[in-house]
């Protein structure tokens, strides 16, 4: 873990949020040389910060102990050189221990991943998340989606708990988080952070921007980095024509390919990875690995954005 701050590290991203998929072999374990070469990839690529073992590294599928094992791995390819951020979930209990399993392995942040099941009221989230907090010591970012809805006033009182930095939208609900934004900012000043999380965040990012969010999840970053790279600068730029041209494209037909099938965010970038050349095996059950015409057409897809790329230069 590095000495910066990890708020200060992502105010200002030089690069996507990288979510590294979680490299299977043919038996099934964990192939962890397989991950850190992603990993390593990926954050010489360009990755401003490494998300291990979140959504798209299907933590709900990794035991605590293959947990530590790949985030203490992504730390080591990382080498302090971008801050390398580890999904905690479950219940209190278990969200406090893959914390502080996170911990031991040199993490710099937590990613808290909504409580399994539950569909809990708004006290019982927010105790859940200044438990998770309190025995902590890595900073905090409380994920929203699914079971997890969040009041503006309840982000307030997050935001205003010691070791809580940010928020990670999985929502989409833009009034809501507009008036999140809002209502933070009046009650709580400072550098509370706030991140796109919804699958294929470029999609939905033009409209984040336009609320303040500048921050987004790339799950596309793992097999196509220079899209997405190029997206993102088109963002910080202003450069709305590359960026339109991207979203036509390449994105939107992403987005309708990875809906036609339940687990797509996940088991479609796994797929990409392998069509890219590195084999980072299936994914584990519950999901299931795509069709073989729609790997098909996600080859199609990979050409058609490397194309758009060589009509931006």
């Amino acid at each position: 873990m590095t000495s910066a701050p990890l708020a200060a590290r992502l105010t200002v991203p030089s690069g996507p949020l990288f979510f590294p998929v979680t490299a299977f072999g043919p038996d099934g374990s964990v192939d962890l040389d397989v991950y850190r070469a992603h990993v390593r990839r990926g954050v010489e690529a360009g990755a401003a910060a490494v998300f291990a073992c979140c959504g798209t590294g299907e933590f709900h599928a990794l035991t605590p102990e293959e947990f530590r094992l790949c985030v203490r791995a992504a730390v080591e390819e990382t080498a302090g050189r971008v801050p390398v951020v580890a999904g905690a979930g479950y219940g209190t209990a278990l969200a406090v221990r893959y914390a502080r399993l996170a911990e031991e392995a040199g993490a710099d942040g937590l990613l808290a991943m909504p409580p399994y099941l539950v569909v809990a009221g708004q006290e019982g989230l927010l105790r859940h998340y200044r438990e998770l907090a309190a025995a902590a010591t890595l900073p905090v970012i409380v994920y929203q989606r699914d079971n997890v809805v969040l009041t503006p006033d309840t982000v307030v009182e997050l935001a205003r708990t010691d070791g809580i930095v940010g928020l990670k939208d999985g929502l989409g609900d833009l009034d809501l988080l507009q008036r999140t934004v809002s209502a933070v900012r009046t009650e709580v000043p400072g550098d509370f952070l706030y991140f796109n999380g919804l699958p294929t965040a470029e999609q939905t990012q033009l409209a984040y921007r336009g609320i303040g969010v500048t921050l987004y999840s790339s799950a596309v970053f793992c097999f196509v980095p220079e899209v997405a790279l190029a997206f993102h600068q088109a963002l910080r730029t202003g450069d709305d024509t590359t960026a339109h041209r991207l979203l036509d494209g390449f994105y939107r037909p992403f987005v309708e390919l990875r809906a036609q099938g339940r687990g797509y965010a996940v088991a479609l970038v796994k797929a990409g990875v392998r069509l890219r050349g590195l084999d980072v095996g299936e994914v584990r059950p519950p999901l299931h690995e795509p069709s073989e015409d729609h790997v098909k057409q996600l080859a199609q897809l990979i050409e058609r954005g490397y194309a758009l790329l060589e009509e931006t230069k």
